[in-house]
Parts: structure tokens; sequence; C-alpha cells
């Protein structure tokens, strides 16, 4: 993997900002976001095709992002009260998307999870609402919330209108949440949804990623994009990610084993290995790109963002779920057209390519960024996740500098 360290000027964040305002943050339970940065900001850089502007899924014209994080509580686990480290994430598509469907397209690398509403997008070939992203007991409750909002836009719907079926997608936090609680209500939901924009990405413990654990280190949300050439259309892909997956050793960077030169996690940590009943780990990876595609190329790109994920470590264990959504905003299906046939632009499959490097490239950093904006967490019964040590990455990473 080409990869070089450089100065690079940093983004501003908002992920604390975001946390402030949506949760009650100690700093018990979650350390600052200052000290934390995004894996370009370290020198590090992925890949060949260069970034959008945000470097973000929101490079994608149209797609918004929101989040919602609950933080609150600490101590022992008292089910249905708290510790709280749990939160939701919501993608928009683009603004109407009930009337102005997107094409859409999934892979499931391995099934121990959920990603509600993937039978009609298997049917249909598009999107119609919002993606949601939670914690596993959470789903009913997202889904809910996501159906409120979308009620509330179209108050027609399972009247004169057709009904819904929300894709919600989960991974488990009962490392350091109260997941029993299922303390994510309705209106976080809605709150997400209305807040949601198509600036800077708040990463790492925000949102749905509040409360996950990616390769022994703190995960949870990342993003990263690629803008192609005008010689390879000019397209630019976005990907989001919800990391919950992968064990220490596992972990590479660059190419680096950085999970092995790094050292097993405090004994503590290692004290809190997953039971035989607990999941190993998930992963959500959503990829938007406005390039015109139909739902069987988007399913093919889809399936390339595993190899994304496999570059940083994965071998997607038996008890973990992986789970790929990608969607298109270059063309737009009509909700009921009038006329019995509408024209969609195609991209030829011979000119695939640059997407599909693209897809990969952008998947892997969306990852890495996950870890190095996470910020270290204590949570139920003061079980304490820590972040990857950004001082130390680099020196792992610096012998091999090119």
């Amino acid at each position: 993997m080409k990869y070089r360290f450089r100065q690079a000027a940093r983004v501003v964040r908002f992920s604390c900002i975001a946390a402030l305002l949506t949760g009650c943050l100690s700093t018990a339970a979650a350390e600052s976001d200052q000290s934390r940065h995004r894996l370009r900001d370290l020198g590090i850089v992925i890949g060949n095709y260069p970034t959008g502007p945000l470097n973000a899924i929101t490079d994608v014209v149209g797609v918004k992002v929101g989040h919602q994080t609950l933080i609150h509580g600490g101590g022992a686990l008292k089910p249905g009260q708290g510790p709280v480290r749990t939160g939701v994430t919501v993608i928009v598509p683009r603004d109407d998307v009930w009337h102005k469907k997107v094409p859409a397209g999934f892979f499931v690398l391995n099934g121990t999870g959920e990603m509600t509403g993937l039978s009609w997008v298997a049917e249909s070939g598009f999107l119609e609402y919002p993606i949601a992203l939670t914690n596993t007991l959470n789903i009913p409750r997202v889904a809910n919330g996501v159906m409120s909002w979308m009620i509330k836009q179209y108050p027609a719907i399972g009247i004169e209108d057709d009904t819904l079926t929300p894709v919600v997608a989960e991974c488990d936090d009962g490392r350091l949440n109260d997941i029993q609680g299922r303390h994510v209500s309705e209106q976080d939901v809605i709150t997400a949804l209305d807040g949601a924009t198509s600036g800077p990405v708040a990463e790492g413990t925000v949102g749905a990623g509040t409360g996950m654990v990616s390769y022994g280190f703190k995960g949870g949300i990342g993003t990263s994009s690629r803008k192609l050439s005008e010689k390879d259309g000019g397209y630019t892909i976005g990907v989001l990610v919800n990391a919950n997956h992968g064990r220490r050793p596992e972990l590479v960077i660059a190419s680096v084993p950085v999970g092995k030169l790094y050292g097993p996690p405090p004994a503590q940590q290692q004290s809190q290995a997953l039971s035989p009943g607990q999941s190993e780990g998930s992963i959500i990876i959503i990829i938007a790109i406005d390039a015109p595609l139909d739902s069987r190329q988007l399913t093919r790109l889809a399936k390339r963002a595993a190899l994304g994920l496999a570059r940083t470590g994965s071998t997607a264990r038996h008890s973990s779920g992986d789970f790929m959504l990608a969607f298109s905003t270059a063309n737009v299906i009509p909700h009921y057209p009038k006329e019995p046939i509408y024209q969609l632009t195609h991209l030829a499959d011979t000119h695939l390519n640059p997407l599909i490097t693209a897809t990969v490239e952008a998947t892997e950093e969306a990852i890495l960024n996950a870890l190095t904006m996470a910020t270290s967490v204590t949570g139920r019964d003061d079980h304490r996740i820590d972040a990857i040590d950004l001082v130390r990455l680099k020196g792992l990473l610096q012998p091999t500098q090119h």
C-alpha cells in the first residue's frame, strides 16, 4: 500500500461540539477530541487517488449526515438505566429521496448482524429513505423514529401513499453501554435527521459510534472520499463506516502490522474479553457516489468495500456482521411516474475500474479515521477502552517511511 508522511492542514472537527450538544459528556466517560487527528493530519496517506474537499461522504453533493450522541452515567451496570454510551447516526442520500429515489445495491460479507430493509432494496434496486445506524437492541425504536420523521415529511404515507420499510443497521455496543436500556429514542432519531448537514462529518466517539470497539481500540464513525480525474469521469466516491470489528493482532495500517507491533491491551481490557455468547464485532459501510450506476453495478462496488476492510486486517470472523450498502445520486428514480417509460444515464462497466479502486481506498481510510479520531471511553462497570495512541502509531510507521 502506497503511503507517505507529510504536513497537512488540519480540518476543524466538530465531534466534541456535537457530543456536548447531544449528550452529557464527562471526562470520566470520554476524553477530549482536541488531541485527536484524522489519518492524513498525521501525514499518513492511503492509496493514490486524491480526496474530496472534506474527505468525507458529504463530498458527494446532496448527501447529509447527522448524529445524536448519548453519554451519561457511570459505574456499575444497572440494566435499563445505564451507564449510557450509545447514539444514532443518519445518512440522507438527497433531499426528498422519497419522491426522487436513488439506485442502490448491497453486499453482506458475513451476516451475524442486521440491516433492515434490504429485501426491498434487492427487489426494487433503489433506496427511498434515510439510512440509520445504531446499536443492536435499538433497531425497533430507531426504525420507529425514521418512520415518524418520514410520515411528518410525507403525511400521505400509509393512507393514499405507499408504506415504508426503513433501512436500519446495527453494531453491538454492549461492552461499554447499557444496551438493554435501548436508550436511543424516536425523538433522538428525529433530532439527528433534522440536524443532518452536508458539511464536515464528526467522527470517532459520536452518534452510533459512541460505544464501539475496533481492533481492541476505541472505534466508531469514520469517513473518507476520493475524487477521480476528469479523464476518469470526475466522479466523487464517499464512504462512512461504523467500525466495531477486528481484534488487536489483526490491525494493519499502510501495510504495517500495527496491531502486532503495538502489543496487547492492558490487563483490565484483556479481562473484558468476549464470552462465547457475545458478538465478535461488526462493521457497517455506507458508500455514496455521483457516477450514474445501476443497482447491479452498485452491488459490485459494495463487494469491493470488503477489500478495503480486509486491507485493515479484518477476516470477517464467524460472529461478525459486515454489511455494505452503496447508492448513487446521479439518477432520479421517480416515485410514481406518470409515463410508463423514464430514462436513466448509465456508466459502461468497462469504465468501472477507477471507481472500484477509489471505493477500496476510501473504505480503508474511513476505517482508520474512525480509529484515529475516536477518544478513550470508560463505560458500564468501569470498563475502559483506550483510543489508539497517535504518537505511538506514528513511531511504529516511521521506520518504513518512503
